[in-house]
């Protein structure tokens, strides 16, 4: 989605130039690339691979009178070694194998040479692309080598009748045709693992960043449900405790208690639209640091009274930081509400050229004690601020307390990751 936004290519760069197809395979080869016998069977191709080895043969017949006319027996072996091919991409290597054999029965009886040998150079394509180039190489050879006994030794014996021994410069090109073929077959082979690697990474760059977005989401649920909720709880116990004795406080707790779940239910509309309409902007700019004095005033309704202070000039800070840099504070006084038994905290923030620092100080000391939430919350904050290679130290104080300190880079345009913070964010 950051990618997206700022203009770049989601998942892995192509590394290959050239029209998409080429780039990333044509559909009919991606589908069972993996293995699986899920491809649909190739009835086109081999089909007009048949007709075109049928016809084919019958116009080579006219320039070889020295060779046996192709009859029944002829036709049945150039259909055979053609359609055999149905089962290329299921059973690659005994297709090539059988193929293979067809055709040198084939040469073996007298018939014509002809395009029959298009039938082995297809099925060796398949073989090799299928990652089977040593079962390629040997059915590709063993043709290559039964031809050679055929045509300059056991010419004697098989038909026609009166055939002499074939020239060897028809040897050199065929050593030449198996070359192309075979570099051709790898050629292609290569480029497919590519497309199928490109497309592993592509899928788990995407799981990546839907992972990524799920915990973008169960963060900011959190932040938002957190805070509010331990409010909340605390107003509640206070109205049950003062319900008879001081009615007059107990509706102001409860006064509390609604604004501030009216205030959580509209941050969480806020962002469960986003996962509705992912394409539209949010209606409600997201919380940052202005907001600070709405957070101190929520605290001391849950009886916490917060010192703020800052230091530095004011800077406009990226909506990413800026952001996280509110979560970081509203988490930190949440965690003092739920768990110290002090009901003072110090909020620093400190703006500087390259960096913003926020110190959250209370006197302690723990309670032990719960107010809702799953414990989370310094998970989150410190994923909040690894997202901008910022940094969060939490633990207890040397003279009782606990600190929560948190650094936040400014990074330049254009290298700030602040700036690619999701859109929700923004």
């Amino acid at each position: 989605m950051e990618e997206q936004r700022e203009g770049r290519p989601v998942g892995p760069p192509p590394t290959w130039g050239g029209p998409p197809m080429w780039r990333h395979g044509p559909p009919w080869w991606n589908s069972g690339s993996d293995g699986s016998t899920a491809r649909r069977l190739p009835w086109l191709t081999t089909a007009v691979l048949t007709l075109f080895v049928q016809v084919g043969s019958r116009f080579a017949e006219h320039g070889q009178l020295d060779r046996v006319d192709i009859n029944p027996l002829a036709r049945v072996l150039l259909f055979l070694a053609t359609a055999v091919l149905l089962l290329r991409h299921r059973h690659p290597v005994p297709v090539l194998y059988a193929s293979a054999g067809l055709t040198l029965v084939y040469i073996g009886a007298g018939f014509p040479y002809g395009p029959i040998f298009l039938a082995v150079a297809v099925g060796c394509f398949a073989a090799i692309v299928a990652g089977h180039r040593r079962a390629a190489w040997g059915a590709v050879g063993g043709l290559w080598a039964g031809h050679l006994l055929i045509a300059h030794w056991l010419y004697r014996w098989l038909p026609p009748g009166g055939d002499g021994a074939r020239p060897w410069g028809e040897e050199v090109a065929a050593a030449v045709w198996v070359v192309a073929i075979i570099a051709v077959s790898e050629l292609a082979r290569v480029r497919r693992e590519q497309w199928a690697k490109e497309r592993a990474e592509r899928a788990q760059a995407a799981k990546r960043r839907a992972d990524e977005e799920r915990l973008r989401m169960a963060r900011e649920l959190h932040d938002v449900l957190a805070h509010s909720i331990s409010v909340i709880n605390v107003q509640a116990g206070v109205g049950l405790a003062l319900l008879d004795s001081d009615p007059e406080q107990a509706r102001t707790a409860l006064t509390t208690i609604k604004a501030a779940s009216k205030e959580a239910l509209g941050e969480v509309r806020q962002v469960l639209g986003t996962l509705r309409a992912p394409g539209d902007a949010p209606r409600a700019p997201a919380p940052g640091l202005d907001r600070l004095p709405e957070l101190v005033e929520q605290a001391g309704s849950a009886g916490l009274t917060v010192e703020v202070t800052t230091e530095g000039a004011l800077v406009q800070l990226p909506p990413g930081t800026d952001l996280a840099a509110f979560r970081i504070v509203q988490e930190a006084l949440t965690n003092v509400v739920r768990h110290s038994g002090s009901r003072r905290a110090r909020v620093l923030v400190r703006h500087e050229t390259a960096s913003l620092t926020l110190r959250i100080d209370d006197d302690g000391p723990s309670t032990g004690a719960e107010a809702g939430g799953s414990g989370n919350g310094l998970a989150g904050m410190r994923e909040r601020a690894a997202a901008l290679d910022g940094t969060i130290e939490a633990g207890p104080r040397p003279d009782g307390g606990f600190r929560v300190t948190a650094v936040l880079p400014l990074a330049a345009d254009g290298d700030s990751k602040a700036r690619t913070a999701p859109r929700e964010d923004q």
